[in-house]
């Protein structure tokens, strides 16, 4: 899967991810505050094409009208759902 970020130092970075998407990336920062939060998971079929990442201090409605402007959902033939966390 593409882990997709949104806002902070490394906003319109993409990598590549196996596995389960980490509720937080990276999962362990050291400093007790992770630098970006799942927000939303692109679906194809019973899997997932791209996870979008963003700063904790971003709002959900914010994130989505990124990722909808950046249309994610249509670059990876997915489906796009909200992760179901809200905004710290």
């Amino acid at each position: 899967m593409r882990a997709l970020f949104v806002g902070g130092t490394v906003d319109n970075s993409e990598l590549d991810m196996d596995g389960e998407p980490p509720t937080h990336y990276p999962e362990n920062t050291g400093a007790g505050r992770p630098r970006y939060r799942l927000h939303q998971v692109g679906q194809r079929d019973d899997d997932i094409a791209y996870v979008v990442y963003a700063a904790p201090e971003m709002g959900d409605d914010e994130v989505e009208r990124i990722a909808d402007e950046r249309d994610y959902a249509r670059r990876f033939n997915a489906t796009a759902v909200r992760s179901g966390l809200t905004a710290p």
